[in-house]
């Protein structure tokens, strides 16, 4: 709920509208961050090859707009500034065109391990 708060304030200072919670990427997200930890990769592409559209299609889900990724940051304001410092993860969250946001974090060793999961 912080990183998403966080977004919206980002979105509002820039002229777009908000973002809501989205369950299933939400759910996406978290499944993401903790693959990446258990399986010790860091990439939007898993080892399998699979992208986040792959990954998507294969929960069920359309409509996936886009992905940030991030590691290490210990809370979600540290991982926002991030994000906000990286021209394409900024370009993610200011993405007037998107309206759902589903985030996902994974403590572990290495970490955390963070994924935004944005839809249309």
């Amino acid at each position: 709920a912080a990183v998403l708060t966080l977004v919206n304030q980002e979105r509002a200072q820039a002229g777009c509208g908000p973002v809501r919670a989205n369950p299933p990427l939400a759910a996406l997200a978290a499944a993401f961050s903790k693959d990446m930890a258990t399986r010790g990769f860091f990439g939007h592409t898993d080892p399998d090859g699979n992208s986040p559209w792959d990954r998507a299609t294969k929960a069920g889900l359309s409509g996936l707009g886009g992905e940030n990724i991030a590691r290490g940051q210990g809370d979600a304001q540290a991982v926002m500034n991030a994000w906000m410092n990286s021209p394409g993860h900024k370009a993610n969250i200011l993405n007037c065109e998107f309206r759902t946001l589903g985030v996902g974090v994974y403590v572990a060793d290495g970490g955390p391990w963070w994924t935004q999961d944005f839809g249309f």
